[in-house]
Protein backbone atom coordinates (compact mmCIF):
# COMPACT_ATOMS: atom_id res chain seq x y z
CA UNK A 1 0.00 0.00 0.00
CA UNK A 2 1.40 3.35 -1.06
CA UNK A 3 -0.59 5.62 1.19
CA UNK A 4 -0.42 8.12 3.97
CA UNK A 5 -2.10 7.67 7.33
CA UNK A 6 -2.40 9.45 10.65
CA UNK A 7 -2.25 8.22 14.24
CA UNK A 8 -4.08 10.22 16.93
CA UNK A 9 -5.14 12.59 14.19
CA UNK A 10 -8.28 13.98 15.83
CA UNK A 11 -6.53 17.11 17.00
CA UNK A 12 -8.78 19.07 19.35
CA UNK A 13 -9.46 22.71 18.76
CA UNK A 14 -9.42 23.54 22.42
CA UNK A 15 -7.11 23.03 25.38
CA UNK A 16 -3.34 22.83 25.40
CA UNK A 17 -0.72 20.18 25.81
CA UNK A 18 1.19 19.71 29.07
CA UNK A 19 4.00 22.19 29.39
CA UNK A 20 2.72 24.63 26.81
CA UNK A 21 1.50 28.03 27.82
CA UNK A 22 -2.23 28.47 27.52
CA UNK A 23 -3.09 29.99 24.19
CA UNK A 24 -6.40 31.50 23.20
CA UNK A 25 -7.62 29.96 19.92
CA UNK A 26 -7.56 32.43 17.03
CA UNK A 27 -10.82 33.84 15.66
CA UNK A 28 -12.60 31.95 12.91
CA UNK A 29 -11.21 34.31 10.28
CA UNK A 30 -7.62 33.93 11.47
CA UNK A 31 -4.84 33.24 9.00
CA UNK A 32 -4.59 29.66 10.09
CA UNK A 33 -7.17 27.86 12.21
CA UNK A 34 -6.08 25.23 14.70
CA UNK A 35 -8.21 22.59 13.00
CA UNK A 36 -5.16 21.01 11.45
CA UNK A 37 -6.76 20.98 8.03
CA UNK A 38 -3.29 21.39 6.60
CA UNK A 39 -2.14 18.13 8.16
CA UNK A 40 -4.73 16.34 6.11
CA UNK A 41 -3.07 17.47 2.90
CA UNK A 42 -0.76 14.98 1.34
CA UNK A 43 2.57 16.77 1.08
CA UNK A 44 3.28 15.36 -2.34
CA UNK A 45 -0.12 15.59 -4.00
CA UNK A 46 -1.72 18.71 -2.57
CA UNK A 47 -5.46 18.04 -2.67
CA UNK A 48 -7.21 21.35 -2.22
CA UNK A 49 -10.86 22.14 -1.46
CA UNK A 50 -13.18 22.70 -4.42
CA UNK A 51 -13.71 26.33 -3.47
CA UNK A 52 -10.05 27.12 -4.13
CA UNK A 53 -9.68 26.96 -7.93
CA UNK A 54 -7.23 29.86 -7.90
CA UNK A 55 -4.60 27.59 -6.37
CA UNK A 56 -5.13 24.63 -8.69
CA UNK A 57 -3.46 24.54 -12.08
CA UNK A 58 -3.79 21.73 -14.58
CA UNK A 59 -2.13 18.41 -13.79
CA UNK A 60 -2.14 19.31 -10.10
CA UNK A 61 0.41 22.07 -10.59
CA UNK A 62 0.18 24.76 -7.96
CA UNK A 63 -0.47 28.43 -8.49
CA UNK A 64 1.41 29.83 -5.54
CA UNK A 65 2.72 33.20 -4.53
CA UNK A 66 6.21 33.21 -5.99
CA UNK A 67 7.40 29.89 -4.56
CA UNK A 68 10.37 29.74 -6.87
CA UNK A 69 11.26 33.40 -7.19
CA UNK A 70 13.24 33.30 -4.00
CA UNK A 71 14.83 36.72 -4.26
CA UNK A 72 11.62 38.62 -4.89
CA UNK A 73 10.84 41.24 -2.29
CA UNK A 74 9.51 39.78 0.95
CA UNK A 75 5.77 40.23 1.21
CA UNK A 76 5.29 40.90 -2.48
CA UNK A 77 1.56 40.30 -3.00
CA UNK A 78 1.52 39.11 -6.59
CA UNK A 79 0.95 35.60 -7.83
CA UNK A 80 2.92 33.80 -10.45
CA UNK A 81 2.34 30.44 -12.08
CA UNK A 82 5.91 29.37 -11.69
CA UNK A 83 7.91 26.42 -10.49
CA UNK A 84 10.93 26.08 -8.32
CA UNK A 85 13.46 25.29 -11.00
CA UNK A 86 13.59 29.04 -11.59
CA UNK A 87 15.15 30.27 -8.36
CA UNK A 88 16.11 33.73 -9.53
CA UNK A 89 13.99 36.06 -11.64
CA UNK A 90 16.45 38.93 -11.61
CA UNK A 91 19.30 39.52 -13.98
CA UNK A 92 22.33 37.71 -12.65
CA UNK A 93 25.41 39.65 -11.76
CA UNK A 94 28.66 38.20 -13.09
CA UNK A 95 30.15 35.97 -10.41
CA UNK A 96 33.58 37.50 -10.15
CA UNK A 97 34.42 36.14 -6.72
CA UNK A 98 33.21 33.30 -4.57
CA UNK A 99 31.91 34.10 -1.08
CA UNK A 100 35.08 32.57 0.40
CA UNK A 101 37.27 34.78 -1.80
CA UNK A 102 35.15 37.88 -1.26
CA UNK A 103 35.34 37.67 2.53
CA UNK A 104 38.91 36.44 2.93
CA UNK A 105 40.38 38.71 5.56
CA UNK A 106 37.36 40.98 5.59
CA UNK A 107 35.00 41.74 8.43
CA UNK A 108 32.52 43.74 6.38
CA UNK A 109 28.94 42.55 6.34
CA UNK A 110 26.24 44.24 4.31
CA UNK A 111 22.81 44.66 5.87
CA UNK A 112 20.24 42.25 4.46
CA UNK A 113 17.04 44.14 5.11
CA UNK A 114 14.22 43.09 7.40
CA UNK A 115 10.77 41.61 7.40
CA UNK A 116 9.46 38.11 6.84
CA UNK A 117 7.90 36.62 3.75
CA UNK A 118 4.16 36.12 3.90
CA UNK A 119 3.99 33.82 0.89
CA UNK A 120 2.01 31.23 2.83
CA UNK A 121 -0.63 33.60 4.12
CA UNK A 122 -3.12 33.47 1.27
CA UNK A 123 -2.99 29.68 1.09
CA UNK A 124 -3.29 29.46 4.86
CA UNK A 125 -6.42 31.58 4.82
CA UNK A 126 -8.09 29.00 2.61
CA UNK A 127 -7.52 26.25 5.14
CA UNK A 128 -9.81 27.72 7.80
CA UNK A 129 -12.13 25.04 9.13
CA UNK A 130 -13.89 24.25 12.36
CA UNK A 131 -14.24 20.55 11.68
CA UNK A 132 -12.31 18.11 13.83
CA UNK A 133 -13.48 15.02 11.96
CA UNK A 134 -10.66 12.88 10.65
CA UNK A 135 -10.83 12.54 6.89
CA UNK A 136 -8.85 10.18 4.68
CA UNK A 137 -5.67 11.62 3.28
CA UNK A 138 -5.02 11.67 -0.42
CA UNK A 139 -2.99 8.73 -1.58
CA UNK A 140 0.50 9.29 -2.89
CA UNK A 141 0.71 8.55 -6.60
CA UNK A 142 3.08 5.81 -7.62
CA UNK A 143 6.71 6.85 -8.11
CA UNK A 144 6.37 6.29 -11.83
CA UNK A 145 4.12 9.33 -11.96
CA UNK A 146 6.99 11.52 -10.80
CA UNK A 147 6.84 14.85 -9.01
CA UNK A 148 3.97 17.22 -9.52
CA UNK A 149 6.25 20.16 -10.06
CA UNK A 150 7.69 19.88 -13.56
CA UNK A 151 11.25 18.58 -13.64
CA UNK A 152 14.09 20.84 -14.62
CA UNK A 153 15.71 21.90 -11.36
CA UNK A 154 19.30 20.79 -11.02
CA UNK A 155 21.04 20.75 -7.62
CA UNK A 156 24.32 22.24 -8.83
CA UNK A 157 22.57 24.99 -10.74
CA UNK A 158 20.38 25.87 -7.77
CA UNK A 159 23.40 25.76 -5.48
CA UNK A 160 25.21 28.27 -7.69
CA UNK A 161 22.16 30.52 -7.64
CA UNK A 162 22.04 30.31 -3.83
CA UNK A 163 25.72 31.23 -3.64
CA UNK A 164 25.17 34.16 -5.98
CA UNK A 165 22.22 35.41 -3.89
CA UNK A 166 24.41 35.16 -0.76
CA UNK A 167 27.56 36.66 -2.25
CA UNK A 168 27.40 39.66 0.12
CA UNK A 169 27.30 37.42 3.18
CA UNK A 170 30.26 35.71 4.84
CA UNK A 171 31.13 32.22 3.50
CA UNK A 172 29.29 29.23 4.85
CA UNK A 173 30.79 26.98 7.50
CA UNK A 174 33.14 24.46 5.89
CA UNK A 175 32.83 20.96 7.35
CA UNK A 176 34.41 17.62 6.48
CA UNK A 177 33.13 14.07 6.47
CA UNK A 178 34.81 11.73 8.93
CA UNK A 179 34.90 7.99 8.29
CA UNK A 180 34.94 6.06 11.58
CA UNK A 181 38.40 4.59 11.99
CA UNK A 182 39.77 6.36 8.91
CA UNK A 183 39.55 10.08 9.67
CA UNK A 184 38.66 12.86 7.25
CA UNK A 185 37.71 11.76 3.76
CA UNK A 186 36.49 13.28 0.50
CA UNK A 187 33.24 11.42 -0.11
CA UNK A 188 33.36 12.36 -3.80
CA UNK A 189 36.47 10.20 -4.20
CA UNK A 190 35.09 7.12 -2.47
CA UNK A 191 34.62 4.01 -4.60
CA UNK A 192 31.57 4.58 -6.82
CA UNK A 193 30.05 1.15 -6.14
CA UNK A 194 30.18 1.85 -2.40
CA UNK A 195 28.57 5.28 -2.70
CA UNK A 196 25.81 3.86 -4.91
CA UNK A 197 24.75 1.70 -1.97
CA UNK A 198 25.05 4.51 0.57
CA UNK A 199 22.02 6.33 1.95
CA UNK A 200 22.79 9.86 3.12
CA UNK A 201 20.58 11.25 5.90
CA UNK A 202 20.36 14.86 7.07
CA UNK A 203 18.79 15.87 10.40
CA UNK A 204 18.25 19.58 11.00
CA UNK A 205 16.18 21.95 13.10
CA UNK A 206 16.13 24.84 10.63
CA UNK A 207 14.60 27.42 13.07
CA UNK A 208 11.05 28.52 12.31
CA UNK A 209 11.00 31.96 10.74
CA UNK A 210 8.29 33.23 13.07
CA UNK A 211 10.22 32.06 16.14
CA UNK A 212 13.54 33.41 14.93
CA UNK A 213 12.18 36.88 14.28
CA UNK A 214 9.48 37.01 16.91
CA UNK A 215 10.16 34.87 19.99
CA UNK A 216 13.59 33.29 20.35
CA UNK A 217 15.53 36.47 21.27
CA UNK A 218 19.00 35.73 19.91
CA UNK A 219 20.63 38.74 21.49
CA UNK A 220 23.84 38.70 19.42
CA UNK A 221 22.17 37.98 16.08
CA UNK A 222 21.11 41.07 14.09
CA UNK A 223 17.51 40.94 12.93
CA UNK A 224 18.73 41.56 9.39
CA UNK A 225 20.55 38.22 9.47
CA UNK A 226 17.18 36.50 9.99
CA UNK A 227 15.48 38.15 7.02
CA UNK A 228 13.62 35.32 5.27
CA UNK A 229 14.26 36.82 1.83
CA UNK A 230 17.87 35.64 2.17
CA UNK A 231 17.88 33.25 5.10
CA UNK A 232 15.98 30.72 2.99
CA UNK A 233 18.91 30.72 0.57
CA UNK A 234 21.22 29.75 3.43
CA UNK A 235 18.95 26.84 4.35
CA UNK A 236 18.73 25.67 0.74
CA UNK A 237 22.49 26.06 0.32
CA UNK A 238 23.12 23.73 3.26
CA UNK A 239 20.74 21.12 1.86
CA UNK A 240 22.08 21.38 -1.69
CA UNK A 241 25.69 21.19 -0.50
CA UNK A 242 25.20 17.75 1.05
CA UNK A 243 22.30 16.51 -1.12
CA UNK A 244 20.87 13.90 1.28
CA UNK A 245 18.69 11.03 0.12
CA UNK A 246 16.59 11.50 3.27
CA UNK A 247 16.00 14.93 4.78
CA UNK A 248 14.46 15.29 8.27
CA UNK A 249 13.56 18.83 9.34
CA UNK A 250 12.03 20.45 12.41
CA UNK A 251 10.53 23.92 12.91
CA UNK A 252 9.37 24.09 9.31
CA UNK A 253 6.92 26.95 8.83
CA UNK A 254 7.51 27.50 5.09
CA UNK A 255 6.68 24.03 3.83
CA UNK A 256 4.10 24.72 1.13
CA UNK A 257 5.52 27.95 -0.28
CA UNK A 258 9.22 27.09 -0.24
CA UNK A 259 10.52 23.65 0.66
CA UNK A 260 7.89 21.41 -0.91
CA UNK A 261 7.88 23.02 -4.39
CA UNK A 262 11.63 23.55 -4.55
CA UNK A 263 12.58 20.09 -3.33
CA UNK A 264 9.90 18.52 -5.55
CA UNK A 265 11.62 20.07 -8.57
CA UNK A 266 14.80 18.26 -7.49
CA UNK A 267 13.11 14.88 -7.30
CA UNK A 268 12.18 14.80 -3.61
CA UNK A 269 8.82 13.80 -2.23
CA UNK A 270 7.85 14.80 1.28
CA UNK A 271 5.35 14.84 4.09
CA UNK A 272 4.64 17.56 6.64
CA UNK A 273 3.01 17.31 10.05
CA UNK A 274 2.32 20.64 11.81
CA UNK A 275 2.11 21.02 15.56
CA UNK A 276 -1.53 21.32 16.65
CA UNK A 277 -0.74 24.37 18.80
CA UNK A 278 2.36 25.79 17.19
CA UNK A 279 3.95 28.73 19.04
CA UNK A 280 4.42 30.35 15.64
CA UNK A 281 0.70 31.12 15.66
CA UNK A 282 1.28 33.50 18.57
CA UNK A 283 3.54 35.67 16.41
CA UNK A 284 1.85 38.50 14.56
CA UNK A 285 1.95 38.04 10.81
CA UNK A 286 3.02 34.42 11.12
CA UNK A 287 3.34 32.12 8.14
CA UNK A 288 1.32 29.28 9.67
CA UNK A 289 2.28 26.57 12.14
CA UNK A 290 5.69 24.98 12.32
CA UNK A 291 6.13 21.24 12.30
CA UNK A 292 8.21 18.28 11.19
CA UNK A 293 8.91 17.48 7.54
CA UNK A 294 10.44 14.40 5.97
CA UNK A 295 11.66 14.35 2.36
CA UNK A 296 13.18 11.49 0.40
CA UNK A 297 14.88 11.25 -3.00
CA UNK A 298 12.60 9.37 -5.38
CA UNK A 299 15.55 8.36 -7.56
CA UNK A 300 16.92 6.30 -4.68
CA UNK A 301 13.87 5.41 -2.55
CA UNK A 302 10.29 4.27 -3.09
CA UNK A 303 7.44 5.04 -0.71
CA UNK A 304 5.85 2.11 1.11
CA UNK A 305 3.83 3.93 3.78
CA UNK A 306 3.79 7.18 5.72
CA UNK A 307 2.15 8.05 9.03
CA UNK A 308 1.77 11.25 11.01
CA UNK A 309 1.86 10.64 14.77
CA UNK A 310 0.73 12.95 17.53
CA UNK A 311 2.81 12.02 20.55
CA UNK A 312 1.09 11.24 23.84
CA UNK A 313 2.14 11.37 27.48
CA UNK A 314 0.17 9.31 29.99
CA UNK A 315 -2.46 8.70 27.29
CA UNK A 316 -2.87 12.47 26.79
CA UNK A 317 -2.15 13.96 23.35
CA UNK A 318 0.61 16.59 23.47
CA UNK A 319 1.73 19.38 21.17
CA UNK A 320 4.62 17.37 19.70
CA UNK A 321 4.43 15.27 16.55
CA UNK A 322 6.40 12.84 14.42
CA UNK A 323 6.43 11.77 10.79
CA UNK A 324 7.17 8.07 10.25
CA UNK A 325 7.82 6.93 6.68
CA UNK A 326 8.64 3.45 5.44
CA UNK A 327 10.76 3.38 2.28
CA UNK A 328 12.27 0.80 -0.06
CA UNK A 329 15.80 1.32 -1.35
CA UNK A 330 15.85 1.04 -5.15
CA UNK A 331 19.48 -0.17 -5.16
CA UNK A 332 19.28 -2.95 -2.57
CA UNK A 333 15.53 -3.60 -2.57
CA UNK A 334 15.52 -3.45 1.22
CA UNK A 335 13.10 -1.56 3.41
CA UNK A 336 13.84 1.01 6.08
CA UNK A 337 11.63 3.04 8.40
CA UNK A 338 12.54 6.69 8.98
CA UNK A 339 11.08 8.90 11.71
CA UNK A 340 11.50 12.60 12.39
CA UNK A 341 10.36 14.26 15.61
CA UNK A 342 10.78 17.33 17.81
CA UNK A 343 10.23 16.79 21.52
CA UNK A 344 9.12 19.33 24.14
CA UNK A 345 11.61 22.12 24.78
CA UNK A 346 12.81 23.84 27.96
CA UNK A 347 14.24 22.63 31.21
CA UNK A 348 11.74 21.36 33.74
CA UNK A 349 9.94 19.21 31.17
CA UNK A 350 12.28 16.21 31.27
CA UNK A 351 9.48 13.85 32.37
CA UNK A 352 7.26 14.95 29.52
CA UNK A 353 10.06 14.42 27.00
CA UNK A 354 10.66 10.96 28.44
CA UNK A 355 6.98 10.08 28.06
CA UNK A 356 6.91 11.42 24.50
CA UNK A 357 10.01 9.39 23.65
CA UNK A 358 8.43 6.27 25.10
CA UNK A 359 5.31 6.83 23.04
CA UNK A 360 7.37 7.28 19.88
CA UNK A 361 9.26 4.05 20.58
CA UNK A 362 5.96 2.26 21.13
CA UNK A 363 4.63 3.51 17.80
CA UNK A 364 7.86 2.58 16.01
CA UNK A 365 7.71 -0.92 17.46
CA UNK A 366 4.20 -1.33 16.10
CA UNK A 367 4.94 0.18 12.70
CA UNK A 368 8.03 -1.93 12.04
CA UNK A 369 6.37 -5.25 12.78
CA UNK A 370 5.66 -7.74 10.02
CA UNK A 371 2.15 -7.42 8.55
CA UNK A 372 1.41 -10.94 9.77
CA UNK A 373 2.10 -10.36 13.43
CA UNK A 374 4.58 -9.20 16.05
CA UNK A 375 8.25 -8.90 15.18
CA UNK A 376 9.33 -11.37 17.82
CA UNK A 377 10.38 -11.45 21.46
CA UNK A 378 11.83 -8.40 23.18
CA UNK A 379 15.46 -7.89 22.23
CA UNK A 380 15.01 -9.13 18.66
CA UNK A 381 15.56 -6.52 15.94
CA UNK A 382 12.39 -5.47 14.10
CA UNK A 383 11.74 -6.64 10.56
CA UNK A 384 12.21 -3.13 9.16
CA UNK A 385 15.36 -1.34 10.37
CA UNK A 386 15.03 2.16 11.77
CA UNK A 387 16.50 5.62 11.37
CA UNK A 388 15.15 8.09 13.95
CA UNK A 389 16.10 11.75 13.53
CA UNK A 390 15.14 14.59 15.79
CA UNK A 391 15.67 17.56 17.99
CA UNK A 392 15.07 15.76 21.27
CA UNK A 393 15.71 18.89 23.37
CA UNK A 394 17.50 16.52 25.72
CA UNK A 395 21.16 16.19 26.68
CA UNK A 396 22.62 12.64 26.75
CA UNK A 397 22.17 12.35 30.52
CA UNK A 398 18.39 12.72 30.26
CA UNK A 399 16.01 9.81 30.66
CA UNK A 400 14.63 10.03 27.12
CA UNK A 401 18.13 9.59 25.68
CA UNK A 402 18.69 6.57 27.89
CA UNK A 403 15.35 5.10 26.80
CA UNK A 404 16.45 5.20 23.17
CA UNK A 405 19.93 3.91 23.97
CA UNK A 406 18.52 0.91 25.87
CA UNK A 407 15.49 0.28 23.67
CA UNK A 408 14.64 -3.30 22.58
CA UNK A 409 14.72 -1.84 19.07
CA UNK A 410 18.54 -1.97 19.39
CA UNK A 411 19.33 1.61 18.41
CA UNK A 412 22.58 3.54 18.55
CA UNK A 413 23.44 7.20 18.03
CA UNK A 414 25.40 7.79 14.83
CA UNK A 415 27.23 10.90 16.01
CA UNK A 416 28.97 8.97 18.76
CA UNK A 417 31.13 7.66 15.93
CA UNK A 418 32.86 11.06 15.83
CA UNK A 419 34.43 10.41 19.23
CA UNK A 420 37.65 8.44 19.58
CA UNK A 421 36.08 5.79 21.76
CA UNK A 422 32.80 5.74 19.85
CA UNK A 423 30.90 6.23 23.09
CA UNK A 424 30.55 10.01 23.46
CA UNK A 425 28.23 12.46 21.75
CA UNK A 426 29.63 15.69 20.26
CA UNK A 427 30.16 18.62 22.63
CA UNK A 428 27.34 20.55 20.97
CA UNK A 429 24.73 20.48 18.24
CA UNK A 430 23.30 23.90 19.16
CA UNK A 431 25.06 27.05 20.37
CA UNK A 432 23.21 30.27 20.98
CA UNK A 433 23.09 33.33 23.22
CA UNK A 434 19.77 34.39 24.70
CA UNK A 435 18.93 36.98 27.36
CA UNK A 436 19.18 34.21 29.96
CA UNK A 437 22.73 33.38 28.90
CA UNK A 438 24.77 31.21 26.56
CA UNK A 439 23.51 27.72 25.69
CA UNK A 440 25.92 25.16 24.27
CA UNK A 441 24.35 21.69 24.28
CA UNK A 442 23.89 18.44 22.41
CA UNK A 443 20.17 18.07 21.71
CA UNK A 444 19.97 16.60 18.19
CA UNK A 445 20.48 12.96 17.23
CA UNK A 446 20.34 10.42 14.44
CA UNK A 447 19.50 7.01 15.89
CA UNK A 448 19.90 3.90 13.73
CA UNK A 449 19.37 0.13 13.96
CA UNK A 450 22.91 -0.93 14.69
CA UNK A 451 22.32 -4.54 13.65
CA UNK A 452 21.11 -3.49 10.19
CA UNK A 453 23.17 -0.41 9.27
CA UNK A 454 26.83 0.54 9.12
CA UNK A 455 27.86 4.17 9.63
CA UNK A 456 30.17 4.93 6.70
CA UNK A 457 30.74 8.65 7.31
CA UNK A 458 29.66 11.47 9.64
CA UNK A 459 29.81 15.20 8.93
CA UNK A 460 32.09 16.82 11.48
CA UNK A 461 31.00 19.69 13.70
CA UNK A 462 32.36 23.18 13.03
CA UNK A 463 34.83 24.52 15.55
CA UNK A 464 34.13 27.28 18.05
CA UNK A 465 36.30 29.58 15.95
CA UNK A 466 34.24 28.83 12.83
CA UNK A 467 30.99 29.48 14.67
CA UNK A 468 32.28 32.79 15.98
CA UNK A 469 31.81 34.76 19.20
CA UNK A 470 28.20 35.72 18.45
CA UNK A 471 27.28 32.03 18.09
CA UNK A 472 24.20 30.94 16.12
CA UNK A 473 22.24 31.89 14.11
CA UNK A 474 24.37 34.34 12.17
CA UNK A 475 24.88 35.97 8.79
CA UNK A 476 26.48 32.79 7.45
CA UNK A 477 24.45 30.12 9.25
CA UNK A 478 20.63 30.23 9.30
CA UNK A 479 19.74 28.25 12.43
CA UNK A 480 20.69 27.93 16.08
CA UNK A 481 21.03 24.18 15.48
CA UNK A 482 23.72 22.58 13.34
CA UNK A 483 22.79 20.06 10.68
CA UNK A 484 23.73 16.42 11.24
CA UNK A 485 24.64 14.41 8.12
CA UNK A 486 25.47 10.68 8.05
CA UNK A 487 26.12 8.12 5.33
CA UNK A 488 24.63 4.70 6.09
CA UNK A 489 24.78 1.40 4.26
CA UNK A 490 22.90 -1.82 4.85
CA UNK A 491 24.90 -4.59 6.39
CA UNK A 492 24.92 -7.85 4.48
CA UNK A 493 22.06 -10.07 5.52
CA UNK A 494 24.35 -12.66 7.16
CA UNK A 495 26.05 -9.90 9.24
CA UNK A 496 22.82 -8.80 10.93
Amino acid sequence: MHAHREINSDYPTGGQSPGEKETEPPPANAMYHQSLAASRLSSSLLTLPKELPAFCASNHGMLVMNPGLLNSRAGSPYYSETYSDNLNNKRKKPAIQTRQERFAGSGNVCPMGSGASRLYSSLAQTLVSTSTTTTPLAQHPSPSQGCHSPPGGHPLQLLRECEEALRDRPPRLLRAFICPGEGEVDREEVDNDATQRTIRVMQWNILAQALGEGMDSFVNCPLEALNWAERKYLILEEILTYRPHILCLQEVDHYYDTFQPILASLGYRGNFCPKPWSPCLDVKGNNGPDGCALFYDEARLDLVDSVNVRLCALFTPTNQVAVVTTLRCRVTGRRLCVAVTHLKARSGWECLRSAQGSDLLRNLTTLTQSPGGPSGPIGVAPDTPLLVCGDFNAVPSEDVYQRFASSPLILDSAYKRLSRDGLSEPAYTTWKIRPTGECCNTLDYIWYSREAFSVDAVLDMPTEEQIGPNRLPSYNYPSDHLSLVCDFSFKKQEEE
